[in-house]
C-alpha cells in the first residue's frame, strides 16, 4: 500500500502503468489497452444473455462496447461481479478480530464544498464523507459494500477513502498507530469504533450517465498526465475557435463594429476565422457569457417588448413584480397577462420548420485582462452569431437530433417549442459540443466526464439574475426543465477550461470497486455474500433521473430503460402503489445478497407522508428489522431548499439489519413464544443503548414496549408466522423479563453502560408525544410550536421521524394540511405575533427589545407556524371541523349500498361524523360506519366505542 493507500489488489501495474504489463482476474496483459481489448471482446459474446437483464440500457451495442471498460464498468449488466467479488475475498485482510455493529446513532452534517464532490453535478449526491461515517460504523477494510441506486458513486469513493488517515481524521475522529479509529463520545472521550483501511464497492445503477460519472470518480486516474492531456486538448481547441467569443472592448469609435463585421465576412468566404482574430487580438474582449431574452407582445397595442427592457429596475437592480408597456401604458400584474411571441424558422437538423419563442440578445458580458465589463451587442456580436449558426448547419458534427419523449417533466420544454435536444442549446453552443466531442481526442472517459460536467452550464436553461452584478450566473432550475425568459449563453471553452481544472483536483488513482449499468430488482451478485449496503434510492415524484437525464444520455448515445425505474410518474403509469413494488423488489434483492446480522442504510428524501410509509413498508416486507431514524443534513440544499419553506431540509437516514437467519429459523420449529424472545433479544442487542447530547440523555424511541411490539408484529407477519402475545401480554411479559429504565427496556449485559452515562447527565429530554393518529400528530405539532414557532422547512425532518409508527388503517394528512387546519403562519406583513416575538426576542441577541413591527424582525419571523391564540383557535377548530365533516361524507357515500370495511381512514373524520350523527340522532348512521371500521380500531378508540356503544343501544340491538 503506497502513502495514499492507491494499490488495487485487483489491478496490479508496474511503474509505467501506461504501457507495462497488467494483471487482471488472474490474467496477465502487455498492457492495460491489451487488457480492455480482450475483456471487451469478451464482453461482446456475452451481450445476448446480457439483454435479457432487467435495466439493459437502449442503445447501440457497439455505443455500449466503446462505452465500456471491463470488467470494472460496463454500460449494461457487469457479468465480472462473481469474480470480482471472488478475488476480493482472498485477498481479505487477515487477522481482524470481529466486531459487534450497533445502528449508527447520530445526526450527521456534511458540507458540500469539497473539490470531489463538486466536479460533476448530478440531480441529487449525498455528500462522500457523510456516507464514510456509516461505512466506518458498520464494516471492516476489506468488507464488500453494495450499492443498488449508485449515481455519481459517492458510495464508492468513500469505501476508498476509508484507507486515508488524513480525510479519516476531517471528519473529527482520531486515528491510533495501529489502524484503530476512535470517536469523541458524549462523555468526552476517546473511543474506538473502527478500523482505517479501504473497502471495496459493487456500484449500480439505471442510467448510463450517472454510471459513466460513477466510473470516473472511482476508477484509477493518473492526475498529472491527465491534466497535461486536458491543458493540450483544449489549448488547441481554444485556438481554434476562440473568435466566437471576440467582441470589442470598450473605448472602441462607433463605426468600429461595422467595419469589423465587414473585415469578419471577408474572412468567412475563405475559412480564415483564426487569422482575422489573431490579427485583431488587441481590440477583443472575451466573451463570458451572453444574456438572450424573450419577446413578449402587449394584448392591447400589439407592441413587442424584450423581457429584458420592461422586466428590469436598473434603478434598484432586480426584477420588477408587474409590468408597464412603454407603447401604450397598459399595466400587467406578470408576464403570463402578456403574449409570448413567436417566430417560425427553418431547422436544417430536422429538415423542417419549427416554431421557437423569439429572442433577442440583450447583454454581453466580458472580460479584458480578467478585468469585467457590460455591453449592449453590436453588429460585430450579432454577425458572429448568426456566423455560428450557419458553421453549425454545415459542420456536420454528430448532434443529438432526438426528439423529446412524453413525461411529467417534458412538458415544459415542449410548452416553450422545444422538441428535440438540440434544441436545448444555442446554435454556437452547439457548433462547439459537436466540435469538442470530435476533436478532442483525450481517453474516451475523461472526455466524457469533462464533457458532461459542462452541459447543465452551456443550455437555454441557465437563468439570468441581473439582481446580483456581473457575475450574476445561476444554473439551471434543479430537477426540472425550466426554460427562464432571460437566460444565460455561456462561454462553452471557458467552462471547458474551469470544470478540467475542477476535475484534475478531484480524480486520483482510486480502485477496488465493480460498476454496472442495471435494474437493482435483479442482480448476479451471490445470496449472502455482502457485508453492508447503503442506498439513496428515488422516492416517489421527487426526481424524475430518466427524464431528466434524457439530454445528457443522447449525447452518450446510451439511455435509461425505465421499465424498472422505481419513481411515481404518471407518463410511465407508476402510481405510489408501483413505485412500492418496484422498492420491495430492490430491498428484497438486497436483502438476498446481504449476509446474516450486517446491515442496511436507506437515505430517505420526501415531503410526503404516504411515500415515507411505502419505503418504511417496503423495508419490512423485504425483511429488514429497522433500528434506528436520524436525520443527514447535507448543509446546502438544491434550489427548492434554499429559497422556500416548504422544501426538505434534511434527509433522513434509516438503519436496518438482516436477521440472524439460524437463530430465528431454528427456533421457529420450538415455539412462538421461544421465536418472539429470541427475536427481541437480537433486536435489543443490535440498538443503540445510549443517546444524549450536551448533557442531556434522551429516549431511544426504539426500545419503548410499544415500537418493540410493532417491530415484532411486522416481523412475524413478513415470515407468515402467529402473533403469540397481544400488545398488553407482550408489554406485560417484557418487563418481567428484561430491565426497564426510563420507560426503555435493556438486556442485563446493556444496563450498566446505560446508568454509567445516565448519571453523567444533567437530565432527561422528556420523552415526546407518541404519534400514531391524526390527533396525536396534531399534538406534537403544537408541543413543537409552543416551544419555538418554526417554518414548515424546520418542522419536516423531524415529523416524518415520528410519524413512522403510524397505524396502518391511518389515512394521516399530509404536514401542509395538519398546520393548514389547526395553527397560523406568519406572512410577514402585518405585527410579528406574541407567540413568535417572544421566542426570537429571548433566542436571538440581535431581535432582542425590537418593536413587533421592526423589518429585521418580520423577516425573521416570516413563514414560521405557531399556536394561535385562544380566540382564533375558536375559528380554527370551525373550519377544521367542517374540514372532517367533509372527509365523513365521502366515507358514507363509499359505504352505502355495499358491505365493505374501510382500510383506510382518518380516524379524526370518523370522530367528528359520529359526534354530528350523535347530535343529529342518527345512530342509524353510526351504527352502520362503526360496523365497516377494523374491530381493533373501533375497540382501542374510546371516543368511537361510546358512540357507537350507546347507538347500538338506542337502535335495540
Amino acid at each position: 500500500m503506497n502513502e495514499h493507500g492507491l494499490q488495487d489488489l485487483l489491478f496490479e501495474m508496474n511503474d509505467d502503468a501506461a504501457t507495462g504489463p497488467v494483471t487482471c482476474l488472474g490474467l496477465t496483459f502487455a498492457s492495460d489497452e491489451a487488457r480492455r481489448a480482450h475483456f471487451t471482446e469478451e464482453l461482446r459474446k456475452k451481450l445476448p444473455e446480457l439483454k435479457k437483464l432487467e435495466g439493459y440500457p437502449v442503445g447501440d451495442d457497439e455505443r455500449i462496447l466503446a462505452l465500456s471498460d471491463p470488467p470494472f464498468y460496463t454500460c449494461c449488466p457487469n457479468p465480472w461481479f462473481m469474480e470480482m467479488m471472488e478475488e476480493w475475498e482472498k485477498n481479505r485482510p487477515a487477522g481482524l478480530a470481529p466486531r459487534s455493529y450497533k445502528p449508527f446513532a447520530s445526526d450527521v452534517a456534511e458540507g458540500k464544498n469539497d473539490a470531489i464532490y463538486n466536479a460533476h453535478s448530478y440531480h441529487t449526491k449525498v455528500p462522500y464523507k457523510a456516507i464514510m461515517r456509516y461505512i466506518l460504523n458498520y464494516t471492516e477494510p476489506g468488507d464488500i459494500i453494495f450499492d443498488g441506486f449508485c449515481g455519481t458513486g459517492m458510495t464508492g469513493v468513500a469505501a476508498q477513502l476509508c484507507r486515508s488517515r488524513e480525510v479519516v481524521e476531517e471528519l473529527g475522529y482520531k486515528v491510533d498507530d495501529a489502524g484503530d479509529i476512535h470517536m469523541y463520545n458524549d462523555n468526552k472521550e476517546w473511543e474506538p469504533f473502527s478500523r482505517i483501511g479501504e473497502r471495496k464497492t459493487l456500484l449500480m445503477d439505471l442510467s448510463p450517465a450517472a454510471t459513466m460519472i460513477s466510473y470516473n470518480y472511482n476508477k484509477r486516474t493518473d492526475a498529472r498526465q491527465l491534466e497535461a492531456n486536458l491543458q493540450d486538448q483544449l489549448q488547441r481547441f481554444q485556438d481554434e475557435h476562440q473568435w466566437m467569443y471576440a467582441t470589442l472592448s470598450e473605448g472602441q469609435s462607433p463605426d468600429a463594429a461595422d467595419a469589423m463585421a465587414e473585415e469578419l465576412k471577408a474572412a468567412a468566404r475563405s475559412n480564415g476565422f483564426k487569422d482575422f482574430y489573431r490579427k485583431n487580438s488587441g481590440r477583443f474582449g472575451t466573451v463570458n457569457y451572453i444574456v438572450w431574452s424573450d419577446i413578449y407582445i402587449c394584448p392591447e397595442c400589439m407592441t413587442e417588448h424584450a423581457y429584458w427592457e420592461i422586466g428590469w429596475d436598473d434603478e434598484n437592480k432586480m426584477l420588477k413584480e408587474s409590468f408597464t408597456c412603454h407603447q401604450c401604458g397598459s399595466n400587467y400584474p406578470d408576464k403570463n397577462a402578456m403574449t409570448r411571441a413567436w417566430t417560425t424558422e427553418f431547422d436544417s437538423l430536422l429538415g423542417a420548420e419549427i416554431k421557437q419563442p423569439k429572442q433577442v440578445p440583450v447583454l454581453i458580458n466580458y472580460s479584458v485582462n480578467k478585468k469585467r465589463f457590460q455591453k449592449t451587442p453590436d453588429k460585430l456580436d450579432l454577425f458572429i452569431i448568426q456566423t455560428a449558426r450557419e458553421l453549425m448547419e454545415k459542420a456536420g458534427y454528430a448532434y443529438p437530433v432526438e426528439a423529446l419523449p412524453t413525461g411529467v417533466k417534458m412538458s415544459e420544454p415542449l410548452r416553450y417549442g422545444v422538441t428535440h435536444v438540440h434544441h436545448f442549446y444555442s446554435r454556437r453552443s452547439l457548433l462547439l459540443l459537436g466540435a469538442f466531442q470530435e476533436e478532442a481526442d483525450i481517453r474516451t472517459f475523461e472526455k466524457q466526464f469533462v464533457f458532461g460536467s459542462i452541459l447543465p452550464k452551456v443550455n437555454r436553461m441557465n437563468r439570468f439574475m441581473p439582481q446580483h452584478g456581473s457575475r450574476a450566473l445561476v444554473g439551471p432550475m434543479a430537477n426540472a426543465l425550466y426554460f427562464p425568459p432571460l437566460h444565460v449563453e455561456n462561454n462553452i471553452i471557458d467552462q471547458l477550461f474551469f470544470q478540467a481544472g475542477k476535475i484534475v483536483k478531484a480524480l486520483r488513482q482510486h480502485g477496488g470497486n465493480a460498476i454496472s449499468t442495471q435494474s437493482a430488482t435483479r442482480t448476479s451478485i451471490p445470496d449472502e455474500s455482502v457485508d453492508y449496503i447503503f442506498i439513496d434510492p428515488p422516492f416517489g415524484a421527487n426526481i424524475m433521473y430518466s427524464e431528466l437525464n434524457f439530454v445528457r444520455e443522447s449525447w452518450l448515445g446510451l439511455k435509461t430503460n425505465n421499465a424498472s425505474e422505481a419513481i411515481e410518474n404518471k407518463s410511465q403509469n407508476k402510481d405510489i402503489e408501483e413505485y412500492k413494488r418496484l422498492m420491495t423488489l430492490c430491498l428484497k434483492e438486497s436483502y438476498r445478497i446481504l449476509k446474516p446480522g450486517k446491515w442496511i442504510t436507506v437515505e430517505f428524501s420526501n415531503t410526503q407522508a404516504k411515500v415515507w410509509n411505502a419505503i418504511q413498508q417496503s423495508i419490512t416486507e423485504a425483511g429488514y428489522i429497522i433500528a434506528s431514524v436520524y436525520a443527514l443534513d447535507k448543509k446546502r440544499g438544491g434550489f427548492h431548499a434554499m429559497i422556500t419553506s416548504t422544501a426538505v431540509k434534511q434527509d433522513l437516514v434509516i438503519s436496518a439489519y438482516k436477521p440472524n437467519r439460524g437463530n430465528l429459523d431454528e427456533t421457529a420449529i420450538v415455539s412462538g413464544s421461544d421465536l418472539l424472545w429470541t427475536f427481541v433479544e437480537e433486536h435489543l442487542e443490535r440498538l443503540p443503548v445510549y443517546l444524549g447530547a450536551d448533557g442531556y440523555t434522551e429516549i431511544v424511541v426504539e426500545r419503548t414496549p410499544r415500537i418493540l411490539y410493532d417491530r415484532m408484529v411486522a416481523y412475524f407477519v413478513q415470515k407468515g408466522w402467529l402473533i403469540p402475545l397481544s400488545s398488553v401480554e407482550f408489554q406485560e411479559q417484557l418487563e418481567n423479563r428484561y430491565l426497564v429504565r426510563d420507560g426503555m427496556i435493556f438486556l442485563e449485559k446493556q444496563m450498566a453502560e446505560y446508568d454509567k452515562r445516565r448519571l453523567r447527565a444533567k437530565d432527561m429530554v422528556q420523552m415526546s408525544i407518541f404519534v400514531n393518529d391524526e390527533n396525536s400528530a396534531i399534538e406534537w405539532l403544537r408541543q413543537q410550536l409552543l416551544k419555538k414557532p418554526q417554518t414548515r422547512q424546520d418542522l419536516h425532518p423531524n415529523y416524518m421521524k415520528e410519524i413512522q409508527h403510524i397505524s396502518k388503517h391511518e389515512q394521516l394528512p399530509e404536514l401542509d394540511a395538519l398546520l393548514e387546519q389547526n395553527f397560523l403562519k406568519y406572512d410577514g406583513t402585518e405585527e410579528v405575533p406574541s407567540q413568535i416575538h417572544t421566542y426570537l426576542s429571548s433566542d436571538y441577541k440581535d431581535l432582542r427589545n425590537l418593536p413587533k413591527h421592526d423589518h429585521a424582525l418580520k423577516a425573521k419571523a416570516k413563514e414560521r407556524w405557531y399556536v394561535p391564540d385562544p380566540n382564533k383557535r375558536a375559528d380554527l377548530e370551525k373550519l377544521r371541523e367542517k374540514s372532517l365533516l367533509r372527509e365523513f361524507e365521502t366515507y358514507r357515500e363509499e359505504l352505502d349500498g355495499s358491505r365493505k370495511k374501510l382500510k383506510q381512514f382518518r380516524t379524526e373524520a370518523i370522530r367528528a361524523g359520529f359526534k354530528k350523527a350523535w347530535g343529529d340522532k342518527d345512530y342509524q348512521l353510526i351504527a352502520m360506519i362503526g360496523e365497516r371500521l377494523p374491530e381493533n380500531v373501533l375497540q382501542e378508540d374510546e371516543k368511537l366505542l361510546m358512540y357507537f356503544d350507546n347507538a347500538q343501544i338506542r337502535l335495540g340491538r
